[in-house]
């Protein structure tokens, strides 16, 4: 769609010509570009991964594309915003050590499909995530596994430990408390501090086009630098090549979008049920979950089993503290091993 027929669209109603994903699609500029190291419209690509395998796994709804390497029990690893897989590239290496690591781009999100959106939002709710996932794990051979979720991953893993209670062995959840407790708590701190989440929830395409047209700035805001100085110029540049791709401004604000709606129903149903499984917390002693919220005593409100505690980082953990991280991971995981 040409700039004329999206301003033609959009004087005449989200409904004469388009609909509404197609109008916030098309309002994703094609960006070229300023700063002098991150110009590339198309980086080289960087093998985060050396001897881990790529794929792409078709499940009942989206195309999602991974990595998989080690062998021994299964992890699952779950990525957040606005970053793809290659957030574990610290810390996958090492527990492909012991453990059969899949780390996957969540739908929407990197080099996975971009299915529709759906009824308030349905394609990108949490448990259409969760499906995705368990479908990728069976396919693959593993009906029981741990997951290993950080900030938006970690919402993906906390709604599958309560759909499929079954498939999840173990749980740890990366910088984050219960969706359904940051929306029916707002604080003015918390509003301040994840001011995102009401911005991106605005209607399309408002939020898509404002980024789109600054995303090298607003990706230098969520990461705390242009890169920051605990990112690889290479994984700073998938980021961004990862932003400009086709309509993926428009899936990660759905995702936003469904945390609002439908994943609220979905938790609000699920106040009397519990995680079951073992749960390790981890979150970042100079983020903002610690000056927000008892995160630990949060999640010991949501499950039966809780263990966790702050770690010398701020909020991106497998980036910022790969190290710490992985010594409470190993620890939690062989537990279950030794259990």
């Amino acid at each position: 769609m040409d700039r004329r027929r999206f301003l033609s669209a959009i004087s005449l109603g989200s409904g004469a010509l388009f609909t509404v994903p197609e109008i916030a699609r098309a309002a994703e500029p094609r960006i070229a570009g300023s700063g002098k190291d991150f110009a590339q419209s198309k980086p080289p690509r960087t093998n985060f991964f050396p001897g881990f395998q790529t794929r792409d796994v078709k499940t009942s709804s989206a195309t999602i594309h991974l990595v998989v390497g080690g062998s021994g029990p299964p992890v699952l690893l779950l990525h957040g915003y606005p970053q793809t897989h290659i957030v574990w590239r610290k810390m996958a290496p090492q527990l492909a050590r012991d453990f059969t690591v899949v780390a996957p781009d969540l739908r929407g999100y990197g080099d996975s499909s971009r299915p529709p959106d759906g009824e308030n939002h349905s394609g990108y709710s949490k448990r259409a995530m969760a499906r995705d996932q368990v479908e990728v794990m069976e396919q693959l051979g593993f009906r029981r596994f741990a997951v290993i979720g950080h900030d938006r991953g970690g919402r993906v893993a906390h709604r599958m430990a309560l759909d499929y209670r079954e498939s999840v062995e173990r749980l740890a959840l990366l910088d984050i408390v219960p969706t359904y407790k940051l929306f029916t708590s707002v604080t003015r701190e918390f509003a301040t501090s994840y001011f995102h989440w009401f911005f991106l929830i605005q209607d399309a395409p408002l939020p898509e086009s404002l980024i789109g047209n600054s995303l090298e700035q607003w990706l230098a805001w969520a990461l705390d630098g242009t890169p920051p100085p605990w990112m690889e110029d290479a994984a700073y540049r998938e980021y961004l090549h990862a932003l400009r791709k086709p309509g993926t401004l428009h899936a990660l604000c759905e995702d936003y979008r469904a945390a609002a709606g439908i994943d609220l129903d979905h938790d609000a149903a699920d106040l009397h049920r519990k995680i079951e499984c073992p749960l390790l917390a981890l979150w970042g002693a100079k983020g903002a979950m610690q000056s927000l919220y008892d995160v630990l005593q949060t999640w010991k409100e949501r499950a039966t089993d809780v263990r966790g505690k702050a770690l010398d980082s701020g909020h991106f953990l497998p980036e910022q503290a790969s190290g710490a991280v992985l010594t409470e991971l190993r620890a939690f995981l062989q537990d279950g091993q030794a259990g």
